[in-house]
């Protein structure tokens, strides 16, 4: 009975997580928390592991012209991050990629929740 309920606290905080992911995503609305967003996620090229809207240094400041530009503009998110890749490498945005060798980087730990669910729900059956 114990696993159970913390099986399900479990799951009560992991609706709370995709909540907030969900309610965050549909503030990106205007341009200026869409810019804020894509500078956020993009890596500045001078610095090490901060984002270009944490560094003042020059590179980081053409970026996020760059990306204010594309912006207003009209270009999606994905095509300024890709634009941004084959300019300055894949090592420039701070998350992996979600498409080829960097979707494994975020299916692993998917399938490894999706796993210790199972592994759950079979524990509690048996007891």
């Amino acid at each position: 009975m114990r696993v159970l309920r913390t099986f399900s606290l479990w799951c009560a905080a992991l609706a709370c997580v995709v909540a907030l992911v969900l309610v965050t995503q549909s503030d990106a609305g205007s341009v200026q928390r869409r810019i804020a967003h894509l500078e956020a996620l993009v890596k500045c090229p001078a610095c090490d592991d901060i984002s270009v809207a944490q560094s003042n240094a020059t590179s980081a400041v053409a970026v996020r012209h760059e990306i204010a530009q594309r912006v207003r503009d009209g270009a999606s998110d994905s095509q300024i991050l890709t634009s941004l890749e084959s300019t300055y490498g894949t090592s420039i945005l701070l998350s992996p990629s979600t498409s080829g060798i960097g979707s494994l980087l975020w299916l692993v730990p998917v399938g490894a929740l999706i796993a210790m669910i199972v592994a759950g729900l079979r524990l509690a059956r048996r007891r």
